[in-house]
């Protein structure tokens, strides 16, 4: 593996300057994503410019304690001498969402950040009672667009196998040297800590079983019948681990597209990984993309979870989908927007492509794009 030098100098996360423009709006801005992903390291970042501070780590019991069970009183004397407080690990502290909404309530001029790593304990304990008081964020790997505004398009180019292989996650981009080991503890020790912590999971080893299984499909069709056999788990238990593994941000799901076509697949699924180098450390495989046979599934995954961060941080309401007809006619992706459809085509080698003459038929608006490394900045950024 190339070694790789960054300056010191800290990658900018294309969300601060979006978070930035919320403070002071009278709202708890709440920072969701994957673990070790940089939600800390961002919100220490954006809270160096106030100069009273207050950190609540809730992985520590004594700073949970400072919030479960309080009265609004007790709230507002831990509160109202700081100009920021930032509340980490947010997903630990029972009944959060009650106590964020006492805070809010409070209308004091401090400004709360709060980061979780589980959006369905998140999600489901926030939202109900703090509706209104909340902007929330999501934060992904790094993005080709912010390594590329760190360095410059020449070198995020010639590093691009690089990123295909190792992934994006910020440790594994500021020490490349280490990648594999750090990339292995976070599949072994971190990717299902917060799920194994959930209530419903009761066997680790199936889920990493699934886990596997999943990261062996990318960019293939997934039947969860299939994946039931497979791992020696019913079909119900295989949708709800996936549903978690997706609300944990390891995986996200690609609905097939269909409207007006009897020969459309209508059901189906693909599932792919926010990063290429947990999945590549999933299955232990780390060779360069020269040696593999998944080179392509590996570049349509990267391509595809890039533009997932894109259009996130844009605020785009996309919806994406792939398309396949029973006779393996296939698209990789189609972004729908406002009732306008562009299809993608992913490749990685030399390979032509061209719109199937189905899809054109029955979609005849459609414009198509061909992505690979030669053009797809554009894409990404």
């Amino acid at each position: 593996m190339q070694c790789q030098k960054h300056n010191k100098k800290m990658i900018q996360r294309d969300i601060s300057n979006i978070i930035k423009n919320d403070f002071h709006k009278g709202k708890v801005l709440v920072l969701m994503g994957a673990r070790q992903v940089g939600k800390t390291t961002l919100f220490q970042e954006l809270s160096n410019s106030f100069e009273k501070k207050l950190l609540l780590n809730c992985d520590n019991y004594d700073s949970r304690m400072l919030l479960e069970n309080r009265t609004s009183t007790e709230l507002e004397q831990l509160i109202k001498n700081y100009d920021v407080v930032l509340i980490d690990e947010a997903q630990k502290v029972k009944n959060i969402g009650l106590t964020l909404k006492m805070i809010a309530d409070l209308k004091k001029p401090v400004q709360v950040l709060v980061t979780g790593s589980v959006s369905f304990v998140i999600a489901n304990e926030i939202n109900e009672p703090a509706t209104g008081r909340l902007f929330e964020y999501r934060l992904f790997p790094l993005s080709l667009h912010e390594l590329t505004m760190h360095t410059s398009h020449i070198e995020e180019h010639r590093l691009l196998k690089q990123r295909m292989i190792y992934g994006m996650y910020p440790e594994v981009v500021t020490n490349p040297d280490d990648a594999k080991r750090i990339l292995t503890n976070l599949a072994n020790n971190y990717l299902y800590r917060d799920l194994l912590e959930y209530r419903g999971i009761k066997k680790p080893d199936v889920l990493q079983k699934l886990v596997q299984a999943l990261a062996l499909q990318i960019g293939s069709e997934v039947s969860y019948n299939e994946l039931s056999r497979l791992v020696g788990i019913d079909k119900a238990t295989v949708e709800s681990y996936v549903d978690l593994l997706e609300k944990c941000y390891v995986i996200f799901r690609l609905k097939a597209f269909s409207r007006n076509m009897r020969t459309e697949i209508k059901r189906g699924r693909k599932i792919y990984f926010y990063d290429n180098g947990i999945r590549n450390a999933l299955i232990s495989n780390f060779a360069p993309p020269e040696l593999r046979s998944d080179s392509g599934a590996l570049w349509e995954n990267m391509m595809i979870s890039e533009r997932l961060k894109r259009n996130a941080l844009h605020q785009s309401y996309a919806q994406n989908y792939f398309w396949r007809t029973m006779q393996q006619s296939e698209i990789d992706l189609i972004e729908e927007m406002d009732g306008k459809l562009t299809a993608f085509e992913f490749k990685w080698g030399n390979k032509k492509s061209k719109m199937p003459q189905s899809f054109s038929e029955n979609y005849p608006e459609t414009h198509l794009e061909i992505v690979s490394p030669d053009n797809y900045i554009d894409f990404v950024s």
